[in-house]
């Protein structure tokens, strides 16, 4: 989740070359941008969570473990949507904006296999517009049945004075789910070998939008216009709904052992990941084995953003992370199409990326991805890509914590 951040004046792409005359322009390349750039310190971030966590053990995790009895857990998990309610009071788009909130807290809080049971929310504005409090409330009952929940309550705050112009609302929410003791999924199985599924995400679902709307506003384009290489608007492309991941886990989970799950939402693959693994173990990424919306493309290279920097900040196409043993990850690839053998476990610390030697160079693109995002390994391949993700050294370089 993000706070709010003013974006200032910024200037165009295109600058004249007064050396040049009137006649003709010099294209100038944007400084490399940076999430920190846009307002959000992801170190800064880590360092308050850690503080916090001296003081109460057991915070960092995807959600809150409370012991029920001899038997069972309940899961909690608490979140916002952030700056893409920017988006959405710029586009009058409130309908989906609840699906947003409801899928960051039910994706939490099933990555330790628990099954959500209700839901609780808090919309706040400075003045209450009943019909547009109305569309946002709906989107959390839609993402309510999408995560298999209930809304059980909630509340509305009209604070009058308190937001500035162009704040319609905020909202929050908290998502209570149960599970046995013994189906808890802590990564605490995880071993070196073991592999990484990847689920795809819809888009950026709810996070790094402080970049993205500051790479927006230094481009020479708006909201409304056609995504370059795609058939949707930017707008489009950014406001869709987060993936509500709850259903298709819960069905995995049900007849495969997972012994890990990570959500990916602020912080990307390198910040996420590290959160599940036994200390001594880390995760080699390999680049290009999955595809890539073609809205991260075009933040990239309209913003200049480095591959590190993308790879912190964004999901970049996968939103959901699940690590299994390679058998166990065949039976998953096959069944729940598309799906994406991305890495696998290593001894280390951190993440590692890798590229792919028989990549395309297209970073969308790789062995066994076509242009809609299916995978289409084959068994043999998917044996053949599991040897070279164990054996081949990393080549790119290695980020994270």
């Amino acid at each position: 989740m993000e706070s709010f951040q003013s974006i200032a004046s910024l200037p165009p792409l295109a600058r004249v070359d007064p050396s040049a005359g009137f006649s003709r322009r010099k294209e100038w390349r944007l400084p490399a941008l940076t999430y920190k750039d846009a307002g959000v310190d992801i170190d800064a971030g880590s360092e308050l969570v850690r503080r916090i966590a001296a003081k109460a053990p057991g915070i960092g995790g995807f959600g809150g473990l409370y012991s029920v009895g001899e038997d069972s857990y309940e899961v909690v998990g608490t979140d916002g949507v952030g700056t893409k309610l920017k988006l959405a009071f710029e586009m009058n788009a409130h309908d989906t904006i609840g699906i947003d909130l409801v899928a960051m807290n039910v994706n939490d809080i099933v990555t330790t296999g628990a099954r959500p049971m209700y839901f609780l929310d808090q919309f706040s504005t400075g003045h209450l517009d009943t019909e547009i409090a109305e569309k946002a409330i709906r989107g959390i009952l839609e993402g309510c049945n999408q995560g298999g929940c209930k809304l059980s309550g909630g509340k509305v705050v009209e604070n009058a004075g308190l937001y500035p112009d162009g704040v319609l609302y905020e909202m929050s929410g908290c998502a209570v789910g149960s599970l046995n003791k013994n189906a808890l999924i802590d990564g605490s199985k995880i071993v070196s070998g073991d592999v990484l599924v990847g689920l795809p995400s819809t888009g950026l679902h709810s996070n790094g939008y402080s970049l993205a709307r500051r790479i927006l506003s230094m481009s020479n384009l708006s909201l409304k216009d056609q995504l370059p290489g795609a058939d949707v608007t930017i707008g489009e492309a950014l406001i869709v709904p987060t993936k509500i991941y709850v259903k298709q886990v819960l069905d995995i989970i049900s007849k495969v052992e997972v012994k890990g799950m990570a959500h990916i939402t602020g912080g990307g693959l390198t910040d996420n990941l590290p959160r599940i693994f036994p200390a001594g173990l880390g995760a080699k990424i390999r680049m290009g084995s999955w595809h890539v919306p073609q809205i991260f493309n075009w933040l990239k290279d309209a913003g200049n953003v480095e591959e590190e920097e993308m790879l912190r900040t964004f999901n970049m196409g996968i939103g959901m992370v699940l690590v299994v043993e390679p058998r166990v990850a065949d039976k998953i690839l096959e069944e729940y199409a598309p799906s994406y053998l991305i890495g696998t476990v290593i001894q280390g610390k951190g993440v590692v990326y890798d590229r792919l030697s028989t990549a395309s160079s297209d970073p969308c693109k790789g062995p066994g991805v076509t242009n809609e995002g299916v995978a289409t390994l084959d068994a043999d391949s998917q044996q053949e890509l599991l040897q070279r993700l164990a054996g081949q050294p990393p080549r790119l370089f290695p980020i994270g914590k």
